[in-house]
C-alpha cells in the first residue's frame, strides 16, 4: 500500500475510516524511514543525507511511539485497524 491508496478514506465522513488512514499513513512513513535507516547504516543509499542517522532514529522512535498510542486507542474505540 502507498499514502495515495489511503486518500479516499481521508477523505471520508467516517471518523473510524479517517483514523484508520492516519494508522496506515503513519505505518507506510515508518516502513520507508526503517528501510531509509538501513541503507545510511550500510551506506547503499543513492543521496547522501542531510540529517544525521541519530536525528532520523529519534524520529523513527517518535513515530513508533505515535504508533503505540494509535493502538491502543483503536483497540478502546474498538477500530479495526488491520
Amino acid at each position: 500500500m502507498k499514502l495515495k491508496d489511503t486518500t479516499e478514506m481521508m477523505n471520508s465522513d467516517d471518523y473510524t475510516e479517517r483514523f484508520k488512514a492516519e494508522y496506515l499513513q503513519l505505518r507506510i512513513r515508518i516502513e520507508g524511514l526503517e528501510e531509509m535507516l538501513e541503507g545510511y547504516k550500510y551506506n547503499t543509499l543513492e543521496f547522501e543525507p542531510s540529517c544525521s542517522y541519530e536525528l532520523l532514529h529519534a524520529q523513527l522512535a517518535s513515530m513508533k511511539a505515535y504508533q503505540a498510542v494509535l493502538k491502543e486507542r483503536a483497540r478502546i474505540e474498538h477500530i479495526k485497524l488491520y
